[in-house]
């Protein structure tokens, strides 16, 4: 990566806002195969938990490399990472405030799943992309005009269309068994959109954490690193701390697991940089690329997915808002709305001409008719 002085940040020529999206849409279709077929092979299976551990280590040791290749030796980069970790506690602090939404989110598409059914889930969910777009302009100040606000208004149908559950249109049986009786459809509509915004409201938080702030990019997940690494085996002791007893902490690994495991560790320091160079609004783009890209080579390869009519035109609207939000209007369209909306002003001053003629008139015939009297 290279970076002079008041410039973009390039790798080989290429804006890094771009190179770390495409790196987060080829992790995340990665990542969806790796885990479904360490997930679906013969033998033990190993502990997610277990998993998710391991992969914030990966993530932590890894950024101290990088920080330690981008300072130019061992003893700088231990020196900045002591001071940023242990004489400014206060800057370790700050990336807990998005782990903690984030577990926030967990709990409360718990709820939202325990009370709504699948299509409905599916599709108020969505309603993120949204929220983090009006948090973006709320807390970052971003300025977003009337295409961009209709390319995101189109990115969540089109999210909306692809995850729709199967037969939810038609009446039939949707994949995820509809709540019962007793569950309350108001309170999970509620978690539903208060995880939305909890789920922008990280997402931009952390934004705002690595644009603006004076530490390396490396020192922040390194910090994101600890305290995911800590979290994460609180959950190994509290969920699978009987699996680890019987069968160790380790148990069921092997190549492709631990190919997964680096797999989510690299998706950790990608969607950092994406957020560091791009942002929030650009991540759900690339995030709804990667959505329908698994989707196709899950119907290709594994033939686990059928396309339907839903998803067409969902994908197409990904498609076209994607490109809509990253190029803008096409000029043709541009020329041809400019046009409209010149025949609509010309037509609307034709008709204030006309009136004030006929107002003129009126006036005319109103005072003929009081000389003659």
């Amino acid at each position: 990566m290279t970076q002079k002085e008041g410039a973009v940040p390039t790798m080989f020529g290429i804006p890094m806002k771009w190179v770390s999206l495409l790196m987060l849409v080829a992790q995340t279709v990665g990542v969806v195969f790796a885990m479904r077929l360490s997930r679906t092979r013969g033998g033990p299976r190993y502990l997610t938990t277990t998993a998710v551990f391991f992969s914030e280590v990966i993530k932590m040791f890894a950024s101290f490399l990088f920080l330690c290749n981008e300072r130019g030796s061992f003893s700088s980069a231990r020196q900045e990472a002591k001071t940023y970790l242990m004489k400014n506690p206060a800057e370790t602090l700050k990336v807990c405030v998005p782990g903690l939404l984030y577990t926030l989110q967990n709990n409360l598409l718990f709820i939202a799943l325990s009370n709504l059914s699948g299509a409905v889930y599916q599709v108020t969910y969505q309603l993120k992309i949204l929220t983090t777009a009006i948090l973006s302009v709320l807390i970052l100040g971003k300025t977003l005009g009337g295409v961009k606000w209709a390319a995101l208004m189109m990115l969540t149908a089109g999210v909306t269309l692809i995850q729709m559950p199967k037969g939810a249109a038609s009446g039939e049986e949707a994949t995820t068994t509809p709540p019962q009786e007793n569950h309350n459809a108001a309170i999970g509509l509620t978690a539903v959109l208060c995880a939305c915004v909890t789920s922008g409201l990280a997402g931009v938080y952390l934004e705002k954490i690595l644009k603006q702030s004076e530490a390396s990019i490396w020192i922040r997940n390194i910090q994101l690193g600890m305290f995911g690494a800590s979290v994460g085996l609180v959950g190994c002791l509290s969920k699978d701390w009987a699996a680890i007893q019987e069968g160790g902490f380790m148990q069921g690994y092997n190549g492709l697991v631990w190919g997964v495991i680096l797999l989510q560790a690299v998706g950790g320091l990608v969607v950092a940089a994406v957020l560091k160079y791009a942002d929030n609004i650009l991540k759900c783009f690339g995030n709804a690329l990667s959505i329908c890209i698994s989707c196709l080579l899950s119907a290709v390869l594994l033939q686990e997915f059928v396309p339907d009519l839903f998803f067409f035109f969902g994908t197409l609207l990904v498609l076209q808002a994607t490109a809509l939000y990253s190029l803008g209007m096409p000029q043709s369209m541009q020329m041809l709305f400019n046009r409209q909306m010149k025949k609509v002003e010309d037509a609307s001053q034709e008709t204030d001409q006309e009136g004030s003629q006929a107002r003129r008139q009126r006036c005319d015939l109103e005072q003929t008719a009081s000389s003659k009297v």
